[in-house]
């Protein structure tokens, strides 16, 4: 067999399968197949080929089994090098083998032997490359191909111009593949696709749609992988009208029966709040399969519709799908969320009979519902047996003990991380930003903040908003602001951010104001943006318009309110007074009132010292069985101010025999990159002579002021001598000593506190800051107090 031989059934067998007229989405795995059948390969013994036998191996399109379909690539490499003779075919399936199994770097450096030994690419051989650079670590490798595909000139190849729009869009540099993308001499539907897929996929939702104008007013035709694409930008722009509207069109081009695109829409009505719409759309669907299953399932979970979710779930197993599709990652997620053990256990257990446990992506999933359950160890055992741990289940593992509290152990585990020589992605930064946000460590935050600059994650919408986030949430309103206004594209999860950072903030007005401005922009608000305007009125008493806002929800918004919404406005009227008017709405909401709303009720009892209602509100609260102190001590607290002291002696003693514990308060303040944390009283600090001498020169200072130690804060049956006396020692008061000794004057005071500070407390520190002429920034439980020249940023509201 001669070689120009070999090189004309190459071709044959290249047009007879269609690869001359487009490229398949995995090209060349059945022909490396044919080159290296399975058969041959048995014929020879497995070993490797002869340089004489291999010729002779003619391949057959009936043959459908081989060493690169199987995934041997060894082997596959062990009979490609014996070879005596190779074409650019030969050398473009083996490149083919290696894009396909996710090897992308030993596939470019086939690429570079297959140049130096003077086999020319050809177009085939660009595109099967090209499409395994899916990620910014390919970057270097990519542009190099690009290079070579203007050298040899190949620049006007469409398919190859079309893979590299692809490229650069999967590699976040849109930019790139614009002005590729707007350069091509002849543009297809493929090409449109390539780049409304990158700007979705970059939270560029805005441009998405207007290219997808643009390929309307083309004349090109839209296809299934487009309506996939422009729905997903509809769930960014979070516009339901804009998602009917493709709706419509979808039903107009004949697309509704195919289930890609039917799956499309049940995604984007589940991620805009419409879980009843893709009941219905499911229930309506020709064809349905896993994965319609999964996004239904997994909407359910969302809307906390569990009983719906597990019910779906078994009539999955029973409609006669492949078990190894079943949506086991939402079902592991759905047991995470609720914290549901046993079911995970069961999952679990289904994954290992389907082998499906073996997949990274169910092994991420084991890790993270594990974790979320508490079970560390357990999580680790699974994180530890992978064979390749890449970011994924490493941000599993942090995402995890972030999610739980265990703030510092995320940050161990990121340490790890970088130790391990693995590059952090876009959620490992999301989730480590979390965790430095909780802790307040604004100096480590910046030094994150840095090496997403590095990374080029700045583009990032998650990233982005993890930033914002974590500078609000470490007092820093400035530089949040300066981080939203940095974001080159801002979507709805963007101004989401930035609302909530006023909220959590207590600027009412900010929050109103940033909303209004983003109203005025044409983005529609979603249930996160109005939850969080509902929540800076509850913190700054806009009783009003709270009450207009709730509203407009579901009048001019067309926004369902969740537990979530009802929670906060019956916050926002008991905080008021309004109890009656918080009744009503309680009578009125499609659900029950439950923990977190009778707590919410009963905090305001105390506030408005209604008794009353608080045994009302109490009693139904500790018929829950609740194993969280607060509710016991709000009750302790509204006896202890009436004088009851028996009761008080109660409460204690119902807390006892239910093994209720009370949180024990500390604060926290981060000196020189280091952070020290106090608890009431603390005298174990080296620096504690200083700290107690700074605590009674201010004591002076105050009384001088004017200041009266508010002793009701005390609920102890002591005398008012010792209550003022403890009142000095609390844990924030402690940690603002300590900064006053330890940074110089005038310098901003960031202090932390993991409870709600006490009333004595916020007076007390609004005359420090008086005194000493600082900014002092207290952030507790409930929200940040801004302390100012004697006044505080809340009004006395809180």
């Amino acid at each position: 067999m001669t070689s120009q031989h070999q090189n004309d059934n190459d071709v044959i067998y290249l047009q007879d399968n269609g690869y001359l007229v487009g490229l398949p989405p995995h090209p060349l795995t059945n022909n490396l197949a044919m080159v290296f059948p399975a058969e041959a390969c048995e014929t020879v013994g497995g070993d490797a080929c002869s340089a004489s036998m291999y010729p002779e191996v003619k391949p057959s399109k009936s043959e459908d089994k081989g060493y690169v379909r199987s995934g041997d690539l060894i082997n596959a490499r062990k009979l490609f090098d014996d070879m005596i003779s190779r074409t650019n075919v030969t050398w473009t399936i083996l490149i083919g083998g290696y894009v396909n199994y996710n090897n992308p770097i030993e596939a470019f450096k086939l690429y570079v032997g297959m140049y130096d030994c003077g086999t020319m690419p050809d177009y085939v051989t660009f595109a099967t490359l090209l499409s395994g650079f899916d990620d910014e670590k390919a970057m270097n490798e990519m542009v190099q191909v690009h290079a070579h595909v203007v050298k040899l000139g190949f620049s006007s190849a469409r398919t190859v111009c079309n893979t590299l729009v692809d490229c650069y869009c999967k590699c976040h540099f849109l930019n790139l593949g614009f002005r590729l993308f707007n350069e091509m001499p002849k543009r297809d539907s493929v090409s449109y696709n390539a780049m409304i897929t990158g700007y979705t996929s970059d939270g560029m939702n805005r441009e998405a749609v207007e290219l997808f104008l643009g390929m309307q007013k083309s004349g090109f035709r839209p296809s299934e992988f487009t309506f996939a694409s422009i729905l997903g930008a509809g769930v960014g722009l979070g516009s339901l009208c804009f998602g009917q509207q493709i709706h419509a069109f979808i039903v107009k081009m004949n697309f509704v029966r195919n289930v890609f695109v039917a799956n499309a829409l049940l995604d984007f009505y589940s991620k805009n709040d419409h879980v009843d719409f893709s009941e219905r759309l499911f229930a309506e669907m020709p064809e349905v399969d896993g994965v319609s299953y999964n996004i239904v399932i997994t909407g359910l979970a969302w809307e906390a519709d569990y009983g719906k979710a597990l019910a779906l779930f078994k009539e999955l197993q029973d409609v006669g799908f492949d078990k190894k599709n079943f949506p086991f990652s939402s079902l592991l997620s759905l047991a995470a969320y609720t914290l549901k053990l046993d079911i995970g256990r069961q999952i679990h257990s289904q994954c290992i009979m389907t082998t499906s446990s073996s997949e990274f992506q169910i092994q991420n999933s084991l890790i993270d519902m594990y974790a979320r359950c508490g079970r560390f160890e357990e999580a680790n055992v699974i994180f530890r047996s992978q064979s390749h741990r890449g970011a994924v289940p490493w941000t599993s593992m942090i995402s995890a003990f972030v999610q739980q509290g265990y703030h510092e152990e995320g940050l161990n585990v990121f340490i790890e991380m970088g130790r391990a020589k693995v590059s952090p992605d876009q959620a490992t930064f999301a989730s480590i930003l979390r965790a430095t946000a909780s802790l307040a460590l604004i100096t480590l935050g910046k030094q994150l903040h840095s090496s997403v600059l590095k990374l080029g994650f700045v583009f990032s919408v998650f990233c982005g908003c993890a930033l914002l986030d974590m500078y609000a949430k470490c007092g820093s309103m400035k530089d949040a602001n300066r981080a939203f206004h940095e974001m080159p594209n801002r979507n709805i999860v963007s101004w989401n951010a930035m609302i909530s950072a006023f909220a959590q903030d207590g600027d009412g007005e900010g929050t109103i104001r940033t909303f209004e401005r983003m109203i005025s922009l044409g983005f529609h608000p979603d249930s996160v943006t109005l939850l969080s305007v509902l929540t800076a009125c509850s913190h700054r008493g806009l009783v009003d318009d709270g009450i207009m806002y709730f509203n407009n929800m579901t009048e001019i918004y067309n926004v369902k309110p969740r537990r979530e919404h009802y929670v906060t406005m019956v916050d926002i009227l008991c905080r008021s007074g309004r109890f009656e008017q918080a009744k009503k709405i309680m009578a009125e909401m499609p659900c029950v009132p439950d923990e977190i709303m009778l707590s919410s009720i009963l905090n305001s009892c105390r506030i408005h010292k209604n008794v009353e209602l608080a045994k009302e509100v109490s009693e139904k609260l500790f018929n829950m069985e609740i194993r969280d102190a607060a509710p016991y001590v709000n009750m302790s607290n509204i006896y202890a101010a009436s004088g009851q002291w028996d009761k008080v002696a109660k409460v204690k003693m119902a807390m006892r025999e239910r093994g209720v514990k009370k949180v024990p308060g500390y604060s926290w303040v981060e000196i020189n990159h280091k952070m020290h944390t106090f608890s009431a009283n603390d005298k174990n600090h080296p620096r504690w002579e200083e700290i107690r001498m700074k605590i009674e020169c201010l004591s002076k200072r105050m009384e001088e002021k004017g200041y009266k130690p508010d002793t009701s804060c005390v609920h102890h049956d002591w005398d008012e001598e010792m209550k003022a006396e403890s009142l000095k020692y609390h844990s924030e008061r402690i940690a603002i000593a300590f900064a006053l000794i330890s940074t110089p004057e005038g310098a901003p005071i960031l202090i932390m506190k993991n409870l709600r500070a006490c009333a004595d407390c916020h007076a007390a520190i609004k005359i420090i800051s008086k005194i000493v002429d600082r900014e002092i920034t207290v952030r507790d439980s409930s929200r940040f107090h801004h302390f100012r020249d004697g006044c505080c940023s809340c009004g006395d509201y809180w």
